[in-house]
């Protein structure tokens, strides 16, 4: 598998999620995942302290107390878990998030640790200040975040650089060929800031499998069947007629290239500027081989305008006023300075 580079770490072009391992993937398969995904040359594993209530942390500890010298490890902080209790973001939860993270993982340092989702309730500098005392701390080696927008990301990064805390080198969005709205503000300033991009839900729940058919309800026990309305992954948000001719397009691809469905999706995304690793999040071992080999599959130019021409991002203002009507071009060529 190739590697590319996040914040201080060299890291896999695929990492693993590890969202189910400890809920509906068993301890023994989780296993066995890891090691095939070890073998084909993974080292980035992505988990959070919230999946099943810590258990996906727990599942990771005994296989981390033989490989952890070989990977990249990340985990999350924000939403509801028993240990320590409660939620959100303030100073005091996240010390003890954090170390609650360390016990249950079984190991003594975070490589990636990531903010899950923001807190309104909590000032942003209480935050970045919290996290930063962590990475001083040893506990935590770099610090991410996942699912902020783009103003909030902004405003995130200039705090940090302003106080001298430690920065965040990486985001956490939702990204995939039916999901596209991070190219309009938030894909611009990553590349623009120099973070890196790792997609969650880069097959949009395992939409673009290509397992999926028009007039069709989704199998009982699918990701995609117990996601209700109020979830990015509900199955009525994603089975849509333009999403459906997406997945018409990366069939046709992936019957002469001689791959999948999945492998086709990854691969779009992996020749996307400033997207590093993709985070596939496989139920079983079956899923996990489905996509591996992505990051050796090359799409051409012409491949990939028939991917994206169905489901594009949406026009928004002041982007589409500036390329009309100003002829200003690619903002996304701004950099900040370094």
């Amino acid at each position: 598998m190739q590697t590319t580079t996040l914040g201080p770490f060299t890291v896999s072009r695929l990492s693993l999620g590890t969202m189910l391992m400890g809920g509906k993937t068993p301890v023994d398969e989780s296993h066995r995942m890891l090691d095939r995904f070890l073998a084909a040359g993974g080292n980035f594993v992505d988990t959070a302290d919230t999946y099943s209530d810590g258990g996906s942390e727990q599942t990771l500890a005994p296989w981390l107390a033989r490989r952890r010298d070989e990977v990249v490890l990340a985990t999350k902080v924000r939403f509801p878990v028993s240990d320590p209790g409660g939620e959100g973001l303030s100073r005091d939860r996240i010390a003890k998030a954090c170390d609650a993270s360390l016990r249950r993982l079984g190991t003594d340092v975070i490589d990636l640790y990531q903010v899950h989702a923001p807190d309104p309730r909590v000032a942003l500098e209480e935050t970045l200040e919290a996290l930063d005392g962590l990475v001083r701390a040893g506990k935590v080696r770099a610090l991410g975040v996942s699912n902020f927008p783009a103003w909030l990301l902004a405003w995130s990064v200039a705090l940090q650089d302003r106080h001298g805390w430690a920065p965040f080198v990486s985001l956490q969005p939702q990204y995939s060929l039916v999901e596209r709205s991070i190219e309009v503000e938030i894909l611009p300033f990553c590349r623009a800031a120099g973070l890196a991009v790792i997609p969650w839900g880069p097959l949009g729940a395992g939409f673009l499998s290509g397992k999926y058919k028009r007039g069709e309800r989704p199998p009982a026990g699918s990701r995609i069947a117990d996601a209700d309305e109020t979830v990015e992954e509900a199955y009525d948000r994603r089975a849509v007629e333009r999403n459906f001719r997406v997945v018409d397009a990366a069939g046709e691809i992936a019957e002469a290239r001689d791959a999948t469905i999945a492998q086709v999706a990854l691969a779009w995304l992996l020749g996307t500027d400033s997207v590093t690793a993709p985070i596939v999040g496989p139920r079983t071992f079956e899923q996990l081989e489905d996509v591996l080999g992505a990051d050796a599959l090359e799409l051409s130019d012409e491949e990939r305008a028939r991917l994206e021409r169905p489901a594009p991002p949406p026009p928004m203002y002041p982007q589409r006023m500036l390329h009309e009507q100003s002829g200003l071009g690619d903002l996304a060529e701004l950099v900040r300075a370094r």
